[in-house]
C-alpha cells in the first residue's frame, strides 16, 4: 500500500538530517480513499510531539504522489530485535522487556489524552500496536510509530477495505468483530506484547507460525503464562490478564492506569532498567550488527547527490506499510527529500552595496585614532615624576 524510503534532508544552509519518507505505491496512486488515509495519518500524527512517538516533519506531493517525511530512528523494531535475539540465542532480559512495554504505554497514554485546539479529546486510537511498530533505538530509546490506520473517533466515512486495520495476532476481539474500538483496544495489544515477552513465544499457536484467523481472535482464550520465578510474579500475571480481558469493560480503562500498575510492580520487584542500560546491552550483544547496519545506511545516504535521486519503482523495491524504521534484515531504498524553503529569519541577509570611497575613509580614520593614542602615551611619560 505504501513504500518506505531512507532519505537525507538538506537545508539551503547545509544542515542535514536523515529522514524516513512514506508514500503511496504507484499502483494505488489513483485511489482517493488511500490518499485520504495517508493525509489523515499525517494530520493526526503531526499533532503528536512526545519523546516516545516518532515525529512527523512534513506532508506534501512530489510529481503527484503523496508523501510523509518523518523522524528516522536508527535501531531495531521489536519484531526484528526478538528475531535477532532468537538467532543469536541471546535472551532479552525481563527488565528490558518491562522497560519497552512501559515506554510504549507512556506513548499511548500521551496519544490517547491528546486534545484539539478547543481542548476537546481527539479520541485517537492507534489500532495497530504490534512489535513491528515499537522501535528500539540503538541508544535504548523506545518510540512508537505508524499511526497509518489510526483515526480520531468521529471522522466521517469508513476506512477503505485495502487498508490493513491491525495485524491479527495483536487485534482485540472487538476489532476482529468489526465493532467500534477505543483506547482499550490498544491496551489489549500491549497485553499481547507483554505476554509474548514474558512467555518467550507467540500468543497464538498455529502450525507453521501462521497468524491467527479473525474467528480465532474473536473467541480468544488467554493461555496461562509460564512460571519463571520472578519477584511478585502473581501480581505481574494479574496485570497481564487484566489487559487481555475479552470484555473491554474489564480491562484497564486507560493507558495511565496500566502504566501506573506496571511501574509499581517494577519498583516492588527491583526489575529496574533504563534506556542507557538497554543501549549498552544492545551494543554489547549486537555490536557487529549495529556497526554493519550503520555502514550500509551511511553508504546509501551518501549515494544521494545534492540534486536528489530518482525513485526506484521496481517490483523488488516494493515494501509494505509496516513501520517507519528500516528493519535490520531489509534495507530501505534511498531517496532524497526536497527541503522546505527556510523561514525569513534563517535566510542570509542580502549583500549590502559598496559605498564609493569607504575603504579610504576607514584608513584615514584609523590613522587619526592611532595618532591620538601616541600623543596620549607621550604626555603620560612627561607627567611622570
Amino acid at each position: 500500500m505504501a513504500r518506505i524510503y531512507l532519505g537525507r534532508e538538506t537545508t539551503d544552509l547545509g544542515a542535514e538530517r536523515r529522514v524516513v519518507v512514506k508514500h503511496i505505491l504507484p499502483v494505488f496512486a489513483d485511489s482517493s480513499e488511500l490518499s485520504r488515509l495517508l493525509i489523515d495519518e499525517a494530520k493526526l500524527a503531526a499533532r503528536l510531539s512526545h519523546g516516545n512517538v516518532v515525529q512527523v516533519y512534513d506532508l506534501g506531493r512530489e510529481e503527484g504522489t503523496l508523501y510523509i517525511a518523518m523522524e528516522y530512528v536508527e535501531g531495531f523494531d521489536l519484531s526484528a530485535l526478538l528475531k535477532t535475539c532468537s538467532k543469536r540465542k541471546v535472551p532479552l532480559p525481563v527488565e528490558f522487556s518491562l522497560l519497552i512495554v512501559t515506554e510504549t504505554l507512556r506513548a499511548l497514554d500521551y496519544a490517547h489524552r491528546k486534545k484539539d485546539d478547543e481542548g476537546n479529546l481527539i479520541g485517537l486510537v492507534h489500532r495497530d500496536v504490534s512489535p513491528s511498530n515499537v522501535l528500539v533505538a540503538f541508544d535504548g530509546q523506545i518510540k512508537i510509530c505508524d499511526f497509518g490506520i489510526a483515526r480520531a473517533i468521529g471522522l466521517e466515512g469508513e476506512l477503505p477495505d485495502a487498508a490493513i486495520q491491525g495485524k491479527a495476532g495483536y487485534m482485540s476481539p472487538e476489532a476482529a468483530a468489526g465493532k467500534s474500538v477505543d483506547a482499550r483496544s490498544d491496551l489489549f495489544a500491549v497485553g499481547v506484547i507483554l505476554w509474548e515477552l514474558l512467555a518467550g513465544r507467540r500468543f497464538y499457536k498455529r502450525e507453521g507460525g501462521k497468524p491467527p484467523t479473525l474467528e480465532q481472535v474473536k473467541k480468544v482464550v488467554v493461555p496461562p503464562l509460564p512460571v519463571r520465578d520472578l519477584p511478585q510474579e502473581s501480581e505481574l500475571h494479574a496485570l497481564v490478564l487484566r489487559a487481555l480481558a475479552v470484555d473491554p469493560e474489564k480491562r484497564y480503562p486507560r493507558a495511565k492506569e496500566m502504566l501506573r500498575d506496571l511501574e509499581a510492580y517494577v519498583a516492588q520487584s527491583g526489575l529496574f532498567a533504563s534506556s542507557l542500560k538497554l543501549g549498552e546491552w544492545l551494543t554489547e550483544n549486537f555490536g557487529a550488527e549495529i556497526v554493519e547496519l550503520r555502514r550500509v545506511r551511511e553508504a546509501a545516504s551518501h549515494d544521494v547527490d545534492a540534486e536528489g535521486a530518482s525513485v526506484d519503482t521496481s517490483e523488488a523495491a516494493l515494501d509494505s506499510l509496516s513501520g517507519t524504521a528500516a528493519p535490520l534484515a531489509q534495507e530501505a531504498e534511498t531517496a532524497a527529500v526536497a527541503p522546505p524553503a527556510p523561514p525569513e529569519w534563517m535566510r542570509p541577509p542580502a549583500q549590502l552595496p559598496e559605498v564609493p570611497g569607504a575603504p579610504d575613509r576607514n584608513k584615514k580614520l584609523f590613522l587619526i585614532v592611532l595618532g591620538i593614542v601616541v600623543l596620549i602615551v607621550i604626555m603620560l611619560q612627561f607627567m611622570q615624576p
